[in-house]
């Protein structure tokens, strides 16, 4: 029988020394790798950031590659784009990272995002806090969004994501795309 790993905690990985090369998340107890977005990625980032800022305002906050830890003592994830209810936002410790998972979670589809590491963070993040999860796929040009509910629906680009959860209008998929 083959030995289990030794889970490291959310404290033990905040001391481990980070050599630059990529970035790490700590799930499910284990140090995992993330490679660094391309241009692409990284644009479509920026615009959802920008977009949602705008329409979100009395939300909350709206974000780029935040930490949140939603199981807390051995996962510290990051999402690509999130939004986090103003309050709650405001109650995050200085010192710590948002516990639970945020309320919008946006994943960018990329070759580092397998399918079955996509699914396990929406099901994560939707049993520990968000109403939401969207998966942007860029080659597709479409969103995939998951509610808590069970619920999904694949949005192209002549639809538009409803923003109502986060008490908003809509949001043009064409408009992420552009």
């Amino acid at each position: 029988m083959a030995a289990l790993p030794d889970l490291i905690t959310v404290a033990q990985f905040r001391q481990m020394p980070k050599d630059g090369t990529c970035s790490y998340e700590l799930h499910h107890g284990e140090v995992l790798a993330v490679t660094r977005p391309r241009a692409r990625h990284w644009k479509l980032q920026v615009r959802l950031t920008r977009l949602l800022e705008s329409k979100l305002q009395k939300f909350g906050e709206v974000g780029m590659e935040l930490p949140f830890r939603p199981v807390a003592e051995f996962e510290l994830l990051a999402g690509d784009v999130a939004a986090i209810e103003r309050q709650r936002f405001d109650r995050i410790d200085p010192d710590d990272n948002l516990r639970g998972a945020p309320e919008l979670l946006i994943e960018i589809k990329s070759p580092s995002n397998t399918p079955a590491r996509i699914r396990e963070r929406v099901s994560l993040c939707l049993a520990n806090g968000s109403l939401q999860c969207w998966i942007v796929d860029p080659d597709k040009k479409s969103v995939s969004v998951f509610q808590r509910d069970g619920a999904a629906v694949v949005y192209g680009i002549a639809d538009a994501i409803p923003l109502t959860p986060f008490g908003s209008g809509d949001l043009a998929v064409s408009q992420i795309f552009e």
